[in-house]
């Protein structure tokens, strides 16, 4: 698993829950600029599960697994489509806060993907 891609995830989807939760409490609802970057973030995480898939058949194996590790990579890559969804019907400042909480349900499983590659936990 390429750990730059991964910490890029990371990154970007806590800057981008940072963005979400200042938008919900300035009382404003999901714009374009929120719908872009989340649109960016799953561009980088299909590139994530592409090389993570290449990798596997490539030979690599992770340590936790290849069924977990699948699980998680198809976990992650449904999160921002659900999230974007879900806060395009709530046009309330309650949009944004549910997009909080996908940025960070994607860091965090982000992280536990290494985990499970590396083979700790």
């Amino acid at each position: 698993m390429n750990t730059t891609v991964a910490t890029i995830v990371i990154a970007g989807s806590l800057l981008l829950a940072l963005a979400s939760l200042i938008t919900a409490i300035r009382d404003r609802s999901m714009g374009m600029v929120l719908l872009v970057a989340f649109a960016v973030l799953e561009v980088a995480i299909l590139v994530q599960a592409g090389l993570v898939v290449a990798a596997v058949i490539g030979g690599q194996e992770p340590a936790g697994g290849r069924a977990t590790l699948f699980g998680y990579l198809g976990g992650t890559a449904v999160i921002p489509p659900a999230g974007v969804f879900l806060a395009l019907a709530e046009r309330s400042r309650w949009g944004p806060a549910i997009l909080v909480v996908a940025a960070f349900a994607v860091a965090v499983m982000t992280g536990r993907l290494l985990q499970i590659w590396q083979g700790a936990g």
